[in-house]
């Protein structure tokens, strides 16, 4: 793991994982995906190893199985995954061809990272993609995942994967552009640059609440973020319209400074 401190290092990062949120790649936004390959693209030709963790699997399939809402029963919701998540990574790889990436679909249960064989098959199958120049793209299996056995949210389990490949860097994307000292369209809501690791973030209203087709919130976003950073990752927060720019290192969104090395 290379130390990345501050948001000028993230150039420089040998490995970063990007998470990215259903409402920002799917529906009116499912154009966004282009964006964001052309972002990704850029970093993965500098040498860094990316690896994006996407949502958007069950918002991507409600429109092909003619549902108006998230289903609310779990059958339905492994249907919409499961007729999502193929047209979710085709349209990524759609994006990636302009690039000659490849991409390589990994999908993973709770489960699978809270038990050391799958946990370390996991590991090892994303080194190897990584080493063979693919883009892991990753997603919870939505299909075979139960209530009792879910991450509950991709933040989570982007914190968790980039504990997992050694990341020096998260970067979490959504369609807020940073974290606020309370709920951003508030009155009186201000901007956080900058988070000190282990800052207890005292006066900070923060929503647990997620907007659209997602199920995460600010909150599930400053639980991922320290456990990133607890294991030595910089988080960057940050909407996906500055994913560019998020990676290019510029002064965008909220950054969560990493453990400091022993």
């Amino acid at each position: 793991m290379r130390a990345v401190t501050s948001r000028s290092g993230i150039p420089s990062a040998r490995r970063i994982v990007v998470k990215v949120g259903s409402s920002s790649i799917s529906g009116e936004n499912a154009a966004q995906i282009a964006t964001l390959v052309d972002a990704l693209a850029v970093c993965h030709a500098s040498g860094t190893e990316v690896i994006l963790v996407s949502s958007g699997a069950i918002a991507t399939g409600m429109p092909l199985l003619r549902l108006d809402d998230r289903p609310d029963d779990l059958a339905t919701q492994q249907a919409a995954a499961a007729v999502g998540q193929n047209a979710l990574v085709v349209r990524y790889q759609d994006s990636l061809d302009r690039y000659g990436i490849l991409a390589g679909q990994v999908l993973l249960t709770a489960g699978d990272l809270e038990h050391e064989k799958p946990r370390s098959n996991a590991k090892r199958a994303m080194d190897r993609l990584l080493g063979l120049r693919v883009l892991p793209i990753v997603n919870e299996n939505d299909t075979v995942a139960t209530h009792e056995i879910r991450f509950g949210d991709n933040d989570r389990l982007a914190s968790l994967v980039a504990e997992l490949v050694q990341a020096d860097c998260l970067v979490l994307l959504s369609d807020v552009d940073a974290l606020y000292t309370r709920p951003p369209l508030e009155p009186g809501a201000e901007r956080i640059e900058n988070i000190p690791f282990g800052d207890s973030l005292t006066g900070v209203t923060i929503g647990s609440v997620g907007t659209g087709v997602g199920t995460g919130g600010a909150l599930t976003k400053v639980a991922a973020a320290r456990h990133a950073t607890q294991a030595g990752a910089g988080v960057l927060l940050t909407s996906t319209g500055n994913a560019a720019r998020a990676l290019r290192g510029e002064h965008v969104g909220t950054w969560f400074e990493p453990a400091p090395l022993h």
